[in-house]
C-alpha cells in the first residue's frame, strides 16, 4: 500500500474541492456569461449587429470609452503619486490618507452618485453659480466622469501601495545620493519596479470604469443618445422589452471584461520570471 504522509491531502479530499471549485465557476461565472452570448444572438447575428448599428447603441459605446479613456489615466496618476507618498515618506495623515483611499469601497455608488447632485446640481451648492458659469456637470460628461473616478480611484493605489512598501526606499536613496532629481528617481528607478503593478492596476481599473453602473445613473439623467454608457443602455433596452439589444450591449460589456483578462493573464505568462522578480525585490 502507498504510504501518505501527514501533510499530503486525501486524493478524494482534492477531487472533492476541485469539483466544487468548477461547479461553483460554471454556476455562477460560465453559465451566466453563455447566456448572455446566446441570447444576443438569440434572432440571429444580422439581428445582433443591427442592435450595435443602432445610434444610441454606439452613443453609448463611444460614451464609455470616452469616459474610460479620461478616467483610468487621472486615476493612474493619483494612483501613483498617493502609493509613493505613502510607501516612500512619513508624514503626519499617513494612515488618514491610506484610509481615504478606501473610502469608495466602502460607500455604496449610488450614494457617491448622490454627493456629486448635490454639490454640483442645479439646488447644490455650487448650481447657482454653474449655471451663471454656464457650466453643466450634471446630466453631462463632467459628472459622468467625477463618478467614474471617485468609485474607481482606489484600484490602482492599492495595487502599487503593498509592492512600493515591500520594495522599500533603499533604491530612491541611493539615487538621490548619487545627484539624480526626484523626477529621474522616478522615471529611472521607481517606474520600473512598478510597471507591473501599475499595468494590473490600470487593467482593474478600466474593467470597473466601463462597466460603473450605480453612481453614473444618479449623474447621467438617463438622456438617451447623449449620456447613457453601456451599463444604463442595457437597462434602458431591457425595460423597453428589446432584449436582443439589451444582451448585445452586455454581450460587448462581456467581451470587454474578457479581453482585460486575457490581457493579464497573458503579460502573466510572458513576463512571470520578471513579475516575480519584481514582487521579491
Amino acid at each position: 500500500m502507498r504510504r501518505r504522509y501527514p501533510t499530503q491531502d486525501h486524493p478524494l479530499l482534492r477531487i472533492g474541492l476541485t469539483a466544487v471549485a468548477v461547479g461553483v465557476i460554471g454556476l455562477f461565472l460560465l453559465f451566466p456569461l453563455a447566456t448572455v452570448f446566446s441570447e444576443a444572438l438569440s434572432k440571429g447575428i444580422a439581428a445582433a449587429w443591427e442592435a450595435l448599428k443602432e445610434p444610441d447603441a454606439r452613443s453609448a459605446i463611444r460614451l464609455t470609452l470616452l469616459v474610460a479613456a479620461i478616467a483610468v489615466p487621472l486615476n493612474a496618476v493619483f494612483g501613483i503619486a498617493a502609493s509613493w507618498a505613502i510607501a516612500k515618506f512619513d508624514f503626519r495623515g499617513k494612515q488618514f490618507l491610506t484610509t481615504l483611499i478606501d473610502l469608495p469601497f466602502s460607500i455604496s455608488p449610488v450614494v457617491s452618485g448622490l454627493i456629486y447632485v448635490l454639490i454640483f446640481g442645479l439646488q447644490g451648492w455650487f448650481g447657482d453659480s454653474l449655471r451663471d458659469a454656464n457650466i453643466k456637470i450634471i446630466f453631462a460628461l463632467p459628472g459622468i466622469v467625477l463618478a467614474t473616478v471617485f468609485v474607481t480611484f482606489p484600484f490602482v493605489a492599492r495595487e502599487l501601495i503593498p509592492l512600493m512598501t515591500d520594495q522599500g526606499r533603499d533604491e530612491e536613496e541611493a539615487a538621490t545620493s548619487l545627484g539624480a532629481s526626484g523626477w529621474q528617481t522616478f522615471l529611472h528607478v521607481t517606474l520600473p519596479n512598478i510597471k507591473w503593478g501599475l499595468l494590473y492596476g490600470v487593467l482593474l481599473c478600466n474593467a470597473r470604469a466601463m462597466g460603473e453602473f450605480g453612481a453614473v445613473s444618479v449623474v447621467s439623467g438617463h438622456i438617451r443618445g447623449l449620456t447613457n454608457t453601456m451599463p444604463l443602455h442595457v437597462e434602458v433596452l431591457y425595460n423597453d422589452y428589446q432584449y436582443v439589444g439589451a444582451f448585445t450591449i452586455a454581450s460587448v460589456l462581456a467581451l470587454l471584461a474578457i479581453v482585460t483578462l486575457v490581457l493579464k493573464s497573458l503579460l502573466e505568462w510572458r513576463y512571470a520570471d520578471e513579475i516575480a522578480a519584481t514582487h521579491r525585490h
